[in-house]
């Protein structure tokens, strides 16, 4: 008797009475199918949770490896936080404040006459350019002198302990062997607090 004989002649009210490998077969089929229905009906979300949970527990072990990192080089980031205050406070002490900038052009006039140059024209300009925590003061300068006096009236404003820029510099000879420089000096000096708050008013 062949297999398909066999099931049709298969008792349904008595399963007890199948042949072994037939209940075996039945078995097999019956636990395929709970596995497949438990995974659609209830471990698919499951699995689902457990990927989530499982980004998630990698997202927290790289806060927590980034935070242990910063922890163990607390000490250098308070020492390099402390260095840059240190460059910070120096960088501004070469600012000056509204007191400081009349000794200030006189420095750069001085600067030009110890090195012998003929002054035409010394114009700081009537209005600051007003920034929001400094003002930038343009000075147009006009000298005359020789190259190497000249070139060491630049070098000598460049070592001032106040910070001052040269811009738009223009040199050309005049009718006796020496050099014209237009240049236009910029000073920067601090807002006072008074100017600050009207700078956040005017906001």
């Amino acid at each position: 008797m062949n297999l398909l004989e066999e099931l049709r002649q298969l008792n349904t009210e008595d399963p007890g009475s199948w042949p072994a490998a037939i209940k075996a077969g039945a078995l097999v089929v019956l636990l395929i199918s709970i596995i497949i229905a438990g995974y659609f009906l209830d471990w698919q979300a499951q699995w689902e949770t457990l990927d989530q949970a499982q980004v998630e527990e990698e997202t927290l072990k790289q806060s927590y490896l980034l935070k242990k990192s910063s922890a163990v080089n607390l000490d250098a980031l308070r020492q390099q936080q402390k260095e840059i205050e240190q460059s910070l406070s120096a960088l501004l002490k070469q600012l000056p404040d509204k007191s400081e900038m009349e000794a200030l052009l006189v420095d750069i006039n001085q600067a030009g006459l110890g090195r012998g140059l003929q002054f035409e024209l010394f114009k700081p300009a009537t209005n600051e350019t007003i920034n929001e925590f400094y003002a930038e003061l343009p000075v147009i300068i006009r000298v005359t002198g020789s190259y190497h006096d000249i070139g060491a009236f630049a070098s000598d404003v460049s070592h001032l302990p106040r910070i001052v820029t040269l811009n738009d510099i223009n040199i050309k000879p005049d009718k006796e062997d020496n050099l014209i420089l237009d240049v236009v000096a910029k000073t920067f000096r601090f807002l006072d607090e008074e100017e600050i708050a009207n700078q956040s008013g005017d906001e």
